[in-house]
């Protein structure tokens, strides 16, 4: 079962965290990578900066978490209130820090893959970073004096996820040590979830900056009610992907043949790409007017998006016609390691290399959306 009464959780000092989680690795210098990381704080290197129409390396993004305080949606930009740490003057404590999702950029919620929109603000996040690009001059958001977080630079998100999924991806949970129940409190210790002792269960908090670690947000307390909470918000996340397309980016045209090659972002179910095999045998006609258009052979359509994954408006704008291959790739930061080519009944102008894209599978209905998260007239 899943609770909301806002419960204080005090952490231990003596936090432990079971098997061996911390150490110290020898890592030879030809193979330290050329960018600073957070495993490699040497101040001497840069962070890795982030190349246009590429998949970043692995372990070269920046982690920071904090309370989510806003969110735009449709263009998935949010702002968070860091977490306080020792490296922080109390100056710093508590200010915003405004970031925007990656295209290939993740979001989980309940341990399921979700959009932002699904996280109540206030939900204490983590999230890997990038730094903003070089040609961003947006000031960033101000604290109190004109200060800014120390991080601010770090404006272009990769992943972001509540407490439940963090923990749950790490096999963490937290062990119920001891309860008041008159003061509204709980003492409780993390440990490796593959080798629980005792009660375990998952957590979302908020307030965690301030009183910290926190006010309970919500407590799985068993097994049963963390595997609903995720099958909930899988089943969300699902439908959410099926009314707005599967979203990718292309990596080649080929005008001649009107072949366009897409690869899907990281952050979907694997089982929606499976539905690509889908086969719709209704008569030829728009989007897929090609004559060549094989009615027995999975196909679909391409809209156009922007690097927020808003599309323009796919009811009338998407292109497409058979699926000519779906591919396994390898795996790379921020890629779902599928890959698809598509033969077009007609080339559109966004069809280009690099240009990000929403793809909808010829079963799947395609209805409209709102108003807000349609792009089209506002250029």
């Amino acid at each position: 079962m899943s609770t909301r009464n806002l419960w204080f959780l005090v952490i231990p000092c003596t936090l432990a965290v079971a098997g061996s989680l911390f150490f110290v690795a020898r890592v030879h210098a030809d193979d330290a990578p050329p960018f600073r990381t957070d495993a490699n704080p040497d101040k001497s290197l840069k962070w890795y900066q982030l190349i246009d129409g590429k998949f970043p390396p692995a372990d070269s993004a920046h982690a920071i978490s904090g309370e989510l305080i806003q969110c735009d949606h449709p263009e998935r930009r949010f702002r968070i209130r860091v977490d306080r740490d020792d490296s922080q003057q109390v100056s710093h404590f508590d200010l915003p820090l405004e970031s925007v999702m990656l295209p290939y950029g993740s979001i989980y919620y309940h341990g399921a893959p979700a959009a932002l929109q699904d996280i109540p603000i206030g939900t204490h996040v983590h999230g890997l970073f990038y730094l903003r690009d070089p040609g961003d001059k947006t000031p960033p958001p101000q604290g109190p004096n004109d200060r800014n977080a120390e991080d601010w630079e770090f404006r272009r998100c990769l992943r972001l996820e509540d407490d439940f999924s963090f923990r749950a991806r790490r096999m963490q949970a937290w062990r119920i040590d001891a309860v008041d129940l008159a003061g509204k409190k709980f003492t409780a210790t993390l440990v490796d979830g593959g080798n629980p002792v005792g009660q375990t269960v998952q957590l979302n908090v908020t307030w965690a900056t301030l009183l910290s670690p926190g006010r309970v947000l919500d407590i799985w307390v068993d097994e049963p009610s963390r595997e609903l909470a995720t099958a909930l918000q899988l089943a969300r996340h699902r439908d959410h992907v099926r009314d707005r397309g599967l979203p990718g980016w292309i990596e080649a045209v080929d005008d001649e043949k009107q072949i366009v090659t897409i690869t899907f972002f990281d952050g979907v179910d694997p089982q929606l790409f499976q539905e690509l095999t889908g086969i719709d045998e209704k008569p030829h006609g728009w989007p897929f007017s090609s004559p060549e258009d094989d009615p027995k052979a999975p196909k679909g359509g391409i809209a156009v998006a922007r690097e927020c994954l808003m599309t323009y408006e796919p009811m009338h704008d998407r292109k497409g016609g058979n699926i000519l291959a779906i591919d396994k790739v390898p795996a790379e930061v921020g890629s779902s390691g599928v890959r698809i080519k598509v033969k077009c009944c007609m080339m559109l102008e966004g069809f280009r290399p690099g240009r990000v894209v929403r793809f909808f599978p010829a079963t799947w209905p395609v209805n409209t959306l709102p108003k807000e998260e349609q792009f089209f007239s506002r250029e």
